[in-house]
């Protein structure tokens, strides 16, 4: 039941994704490996990364491993050339990235988290973000406002903060950040709070004075992790700033934050080479839950059109109620499952994620959608209209009668013909439930995987 729209934004690493897949193409039929065909498939690789925007020393670097261990390989007769270069090539974009997944360093009491990058890149969202997921994890969590130039910067933690459920220390009057800073940990102390994630100010470039200010923030802080704010969109500049700024705080790991913009998104991929820092977290979209912790081999995999079905079931753990599931479970068996069902099946899957972004994960999905973008509105109107029923007409679909879906068109803002179109949709699925059930099949229908 997604609707469909044209194309207007492509996800960071489509066209990457597409050039190297052509690229491998050059390779598909070949008996063998040799100098010549690999030689030709390398130079397609190197042309793709550096359109995406990957450093030249970077992509020069990579090809040059790509080739060399694949002419140092022996072609099994189950493995293709094809097959073989893109396992070389998903090996060499994991080490690129940094090999393996660096967790956030949380010790101390109070672990203090002090986050760093210039103004524009995401950084009061990624702190709110944290925030939430550390929350996630049962620990108590203080967001400190210390951004005291951006006029709007402490309201909106304090509006994250709201939204999230987690405490904001802010001094609007005070505008000494190291001061706010110092204060903040004496309540944190006071108040047992176990994280401190303190929003420092951004500016629109790398200043003296900025460097300062920070500096002096994580000389007194003495923060068990400093993150530095990255925005993905901004190309080659993104690298040099965070060269900069690691020449002067030598901060722990890098944030890739508005991963989901249109942007070509190669220099992502060099920062962890340049810095020689981790990648920890990437983030996209506006919502609190749209924060992944990062990990190499999986971003390799997606950037190769493998999907990533691990983070997916990840995902779906989030917000998978496992009472709440054995109880649809037996609904189910007995043919009881009606629109209250659906409505919740519906929200779970909305907190997952952008639904773009989660048909990327799924393999060979992202080639099939390619030339068509996901609408994730698509759910609003269906939202609307099972919430414009009344609780005995959710219970009980089948009373739903000519009068009654006229009403819950008016109520819902859309058409008679969205109504009917919808109720024959859960309809049919009711029938495919009942015919499973006949069969015995029952235990094999996807918890959330429903709605087509």
């Amino acid at each position: 039941m997604h609707t469909f729209v044209p194309p207007n934004v492509s996800s960071m690493f489509e066209n990457l994704s597409a050039k190297l897949e052509k690229a491998f193409k050059t390779l598909k039929g070949q008996g063998r490996i040799t100098e010549i065909n690999v030689a030709s498939t390398v130079k397609e690789i190197r042309k793709a990364l550096i359109e995406a925007d990957v450093n030249y020393k970077v992509a020069k670097q990579i090809t040059d491993n790509i080739k060399e261990k694949a002419l140092g390989r022996e072609v099994l007769i189950s493995v293709s050339p094809g097959q073989l270069l893109v396992k070389i090539t998903h090996e060499e974009l994991t080490s690129l990235m940094g090999g393996e997944m660096k967790d956030i360093n949380l010790k101390g009491d109070p672990a203090i988290v002090l986050i760093a990058g210039l103004q524009g890149s995401g950084k009061t969202t990624f702190s709110g973000k944290l925030a939430n997921h550390i929350k996630k994890q049962g620990r108590k969590v203080l967001l400190v406002a210390c951004d005291v130039y951006r006029p709007a910067a402490v309201n909106q933690l304090k509006v994250l903060g709201e939204q999230i459920g987690v405490e904001v220390y802010a001094e609007p009057e005070n505008k000494n950040p190291l001061s706010i800073a110092k204060n903040a940990l004496k309540y944190a102390e006071t108040n047992h709070h176990k994280i401190v994630i303190v929003d420092t100010a951004g500016r629109l470039a790398v200043d003296e004075e900025m460097m300062n200010e920070i500096s002096e923030l994580k000389e007194m802080l003495k923060p068990s992790e400093t993150l530095f704010v990255v925005d993905s969109m901004t190309g080659q500049d993104a690298v040099n700033t965070a060269k900069a700024f690691n020449d002067r705080i030598h901060f722990d790991g890098v944030v890739l934050t508005k991963l989901d913009g249109d942007t070509r998104g190669g220099a992502a991929l060099s920062i962890r080479s340049v810095v020689n820092k981790p990648i920890k977290f990437v983030s996209t979209g506006e919502k609190m839950e749209q924060l992944d912790v990062f990990h190499p081999d999986r971003m390799a995999q997606r950037i190769l059109g493998m999907g990533d079905v691990l983070t997916l079931v990840e995902k779906a753990q989030q917000v998978y109620d496992e009472q709440q599931a054995n109880l649809l479970n037996q609904k189910f068996r007995k043919n009881q499952f009606d629109f209250e069902d659906f409505l919740q099946q519906l929200q779970q899957i909305k907190k997952m994620g952008s639904l773009k972004d989660l048909m990327s994960m799924i393999p060979g999905a992202g080639k099939m959608m390619k030339n068509i973008e996901i609408d994730d509105n698509a759910f609003v109107p269906i939202e609307a209209i099972i919430q414009s029923m009344t609780p005995e007409e959710r219970r009980n679909p089948d009373i739903l009668n000519g009068s009654r879906r006229k009403r819950i068109a008016n109520g819902s803002g859309t058409s008679i013909q969205q109504v009917n179109n919808l109720i024959k949709q859960f309809e049919d699925m009711r029938k495919m439930i009942k015919m499973m059930n006949k069969k015995g099949g029952n235990k094999g229908i996807p918890k959330m995987g429903m709605f087509k």
